[in-house]
This record gives structure tokens, sequence and C-alpha cells, in this order.
């Protein structure tokens, strides 16, 4: 058989065990509980945005949301396929990597990811989303999976994805799971050389968190009593190792991440810290590479930008949140993937000669 045939393969089993999941989750999910108070509970909502307001505000009934404005398409108009012979890093032949996303953005957000780092990893790499998307399966070959979940970017919609996110990767015999959001420029080199330096044999919970103190929440799903736990925030991403992930299945497979995150009534990278540093007690391996919206990413230093994992990028009022990479045109290149891509990968088709 050759490797294209074992390729395409592999690729249509990914996606029937991914269908199978859903209609799994489909019978696991629960009714709500109450309204959490303000005294129990002041988190903010976290999901995938790049220029976009902060979303949803409490954790009780789900109220409708209000039709999102159009986002302007974020990449050149000249970009369209990024180095003219990609070659993809062998130390990722092992890892799996999976970027969060919903249908409204498949035409903004992931252009500049499909234009840049995506091509440096495409075999490993898949995009979870909420509709069916042909134009979006061609461009990909195939690692496009509709989980089915709500569009919403409420807690149980996202937890919904990453329950997704976590089955298939577990089906797929793949050493390390690394999560992104769909607002995130990743720098694969890096990863490899990251990843090559931990075993996946051994519990490993790789990330960055985003607030200064572990976060405390009344333990609804088990004692009921007040628990603390730091998490890896997922906007910036966040890898985990088979063997973690092994211990984590009692807790996460089958739709039970999305009854977890139910119970403690929070979203999917905070369920995740829960479910690992609290049920399974293994600690966040802190890894300031990882960058996520919430800092400021003019003051990563130019000189330090290739040692870096991820980065991304939002907006503040009329204030842009991005890197300070000025090759390309701010006009055309408003969240400077494409710029910071050229100064990774000088040779791409887009890059200044």
């Amino acid at each position: 058989m050759s490797a294209a045939e074992m390729r395409e393969r592999r690729r249509r089993v990914l996606q029937a065990v991914c269908s199978l999941c859903v209609c799994v989750y489909l019978g696991a999910v629960v009714g709500r509980g109450a309204r959490v108070s303000a005294a129990d509970l002041a988190w903010p909502e976290r999901a995938p945005k790049s220029v976009d307001a902060d979303y949803g505000q409490d954790y009780g009934e789900e109220t409708p949301e209000p039709e999102p404005e159009p986002e302007r398409s974020t990449s050149p108009r000249f970009a369209y396929v990024t180095e003219r012979t990609p070659q993809a890093d062998p130390r990722l032949a092992d890892v799996f990597i999976s970027v969060k996303t919903s249908g409204q953005f498949h035409d903004t957000r992931l252009r500049p990811i499909l234009d840049t780092w995506f091509p440096l990893a495409s075999q490993q790499t898949w995009f979870f989303t909420d509709v069916d998307d042909d134009a979006l399966q061609q461009r990909t070959n195939g690692h496009v999976i509709n989980t089915n979940c709500s569009s919403s970017h409420r807690r149980d919609a996202l937890c919904c994805k990453m329950a997704v996110e976590y089955d298939v990767f577990m089906d797929s015999g793949k050493k390390w799971f690394c999560h992104f959001d769909d607002d995130n420029y990743v720098n694969t080199a890096r990863l490899g050389e990251l990843l090559a330096g931990f075993s996946p044999r051994q519990d490993w919970y790789l990330g960055k968190n985003s607030i200064r103190t572990p976060l405390q929440i009344i333990d609804r799903a088990i004692s009921g009593d007040r628990v603390s736990f730091w998490f890896g925030t997922g906007g910036a991403g966040f890898c985990i190792s088979r063997a973690l992930a092994l211990k984590m299945s009692p807790f996460a497979s089958g739709g039970r991440f999305m009854r977890v995150g139910d119970k403690i009534r929070l979203p999917d990278d905070v369920t995740m810290g829960y479910i690992i540093e609290h049920l399974v007690k293994t600690r966040l391996t802190v890894v300031d590479e990882f960058h996520s919206h919430l800092e400021q990413m003019k003051f990563i230093r130019p000189a330090e930008l290739s040692q870096q994992i991820s980065f991304s990028y939002s907006k503040y009022a009329d204030e842009m949140n991005v890197v300070d990479v000025d090759i390309l045109d701010q006009e055309q290149d408003p969240t400077r993937f494409y710029s910071l891509h050229c100064l990774l990968h000088p040779k791409a088709s887009f890059c200044p000669r």
C-alpha cells in the first residue's frame, strides 16, 4: 500500500471515529445547573477570539446571542500559498495538533493559519468546527471535523468541542495532544523542539497560566469543597502527553469531559486544568513561550520571536494587540501573522524579496 493510500485510509478512519464520538456526545449532554452567583464564581468565559469583544458574562441559562458582525479578511490580497516546498518538521510526526474554530470564522481567522504555518504541519493538524465546509475540507486535505457542537461561545459548546478533540486524539495513536485556538500562530519548529525534550510515556501537562494565583472554585463535581488548581490557558495553547491523556480517560472520554465541565460550570481550558491538576494530580508545567491574546504581544522582543512557540492577536477599542513585526503593510496584514511568518520563513511566496 502506498504512503498516499495509507494517509487517506487513516484520515477516513479518524473521521469515522469522530462520527461515532458525536453520537455519544449527543446522548451525554445533561441539563444545565442553576445560576451561579458572582460570590461563588467570578470567572469570565474563555473562547477563541481575535478582533471580537469578550464573550459571555455568566453561567446561568443560556440567552440568545446577537448575530456576530462579519470579520474583515485578515490576509494579504496576494497570499494564496506559503513556501513553495514546505518541509514538515519530522519531530512532529507523533503530534496531534487540534485547532478549535467555528463556521463564522472559516474565511477570516483560518485564512492566515492556512496561508502560513498549517502547510508546515498539515498532516498533524486538524480543525474542529461546527459546520460542514467542503472548500475547507479540500484546502486541508480532509482535516476538518464537524463536531456538531453549538456555534455558541458559551462554556458548554466549548467543552463539547474539546471533548471531541480529546477523543479523536486518543483514537489517533499519536503521542502528544496539542490544542490551539483559531487566533494562534504556531511556530512548528519550536513546538517540535519543546516536545523532543519530554517523554510522552510520562505525565506532562505543558502550557501557560494567565492568572497569578491558582483558581479557586467550589467542587460541585465531587466533594462540594473549595478546591484550587492551575490551568493552561487555551488561547495560548497547551500540550498533553499520551501517558497523561490515558489517566484522564475516566473523566474525559466518551463525553465525560462535557459532564465534568457542566458540573463545575467552567469553560474548556479550565475544565482541562481541573481534571488534570485536581483529579489526576498532575501539575501544570509552565512554558513561557506559549502566548495568548491576554498578553501584550508588543512586549515580546523582536530578537526573541523565533524562540517562541505560539502567538495570538486581539483588538481592544481601536488598538490592535499584535507582535511588533513590520515586514508587510499593516493594512494588508492586521494580525501580523504573515509578517511573523516572513521573519521565520523568509522564502515564503508572499514575503518581500
